[in-house]
């Protein structure tokens, strides 16, 4: 099916949604993605590039595999799977609707770190969706803010995707170490002596052979959350940014689909979600944020 005629992905995302279109955007190029709306609104974003809702419940354990197979054959349509877990009592309305809505920003954040490439529309593709929805403005306008906050000199957002962390010369992959809470004498000062959970398990996975994506995926995390988290580490003086790009005989680690998860749809032909500046104001914006920096 023929997308209608659009500059970039924000531009065509916004006239589907004046359109009130429901069914699919495939987006070429690297990572690239299928963009899922429902009445013009975006409901997922399913990408190699960043986890999705569903790899989000189940890698961290908040809905545990049998039941999320159970739900998947109560439901055959996975629009309706998520309602699904709500009524069964495994996941409250307002955490489904978090979750999923900071997955609809992060793979639109990580489809924004490659070049633009073509697009086409397609029919609804079940998958398990943010209820509410967002609106596309919304979602560009974010990708616009998070690309800026994660710019640095020398290196853009896109490039140190690609980059694979390293812990600090004095440190082991994964060791604690001095500056690890619960090791620090009481009283101590010193920057990381007091660090929280979700910064230790991230320390702990970095081990100079993953990417950003690849520490994603193996904590169940948003990759903008836990790119942010990597600066912040970085200035502790924990871990270090590799100074050479990702080689193609260094493939990325983590898995890309979830075993058993129908939310999954085929892959995506690729392509990532161009970034441009639009007005200002989101307020489906403050949802997505919502676990950015308190998950994991």
């Amino acid at each position: 099916m023929s997308a209608p005629t659009a500059r970039n992905v924000p531009a065509l995302l916004q006239t589907l949604r004046e359109q009130g279109f429901t069914g699919t955007v495939r987006v070429s190029g690297t990572p690239g993605g299928t963009i899922h709306l429902r009445g013009g609104l975006v409901g997922a974003i399913e990408t190699p590039g960043a986890p999705t809702a569903t790899s989000a419940l189940l890698t961290t354990g908040r809905v545990d595999d049998q039941a999320w197979l159970t739900a998947c054959a109560t439901e055959p349509d996975a629009d309706r799977v998520g309602a699904h877990l709500v009524s069964a009592g495994l996941i409250g309305a307002a955490e489904l609707e978090i979750v999923c809505t900071a997955a609809v920003f992060d793979g639109a954040f990580a489809m924004a770190l490659g070049p633009a490439g073509s697009w086409e529309t397609a029919d609804r593709e079940p998958t398990l969706l943010a209820p509410l929805g967002v609106e596309p403005r919304a979602l560009t306008e974010e990708v616009t803010r998070r690309t800026a906050l994660l710019g640095r000199a020398g290196a853009t957002p896109g490039e140190l995707a690609r980059l694979r962390p390293e812990p600090a010369a004095d440190r082991g992959p994964g060791e604690p170490g001095q500056d690890d809470p619960g090791i620090a004498a009481p009283g101590d000062r010193r920057p990381g002596a007091r660090l929280s959970q979700r910064y230790r398990e991230l320390l702990g996975q970095v081990n100079g052979r993953r990417t950003p994506r690849d520490l994603a995926f193996a904590l169940g995390r948003g990759l903008y959350a836990v790119m942010l988290d990597l600066n912040r580490l970085e200035s502790l003086g924990l871990i270090r940014w590799e100074t050479r790009t990702t080689t193609a005989d260094r493939p990325s680690t983590a898995p890309r689909v979830l075993p058993g998860s129908p939310a999954t749809g085929p892959a995506p032909a690729g392509g990532p979600l161009p970034r441009r500046r639009p007005g200002a104001g989101s307020s489906a914006r403050h949802r997505g944020e919502r676990e950015e920096r308190g998950g994991g």
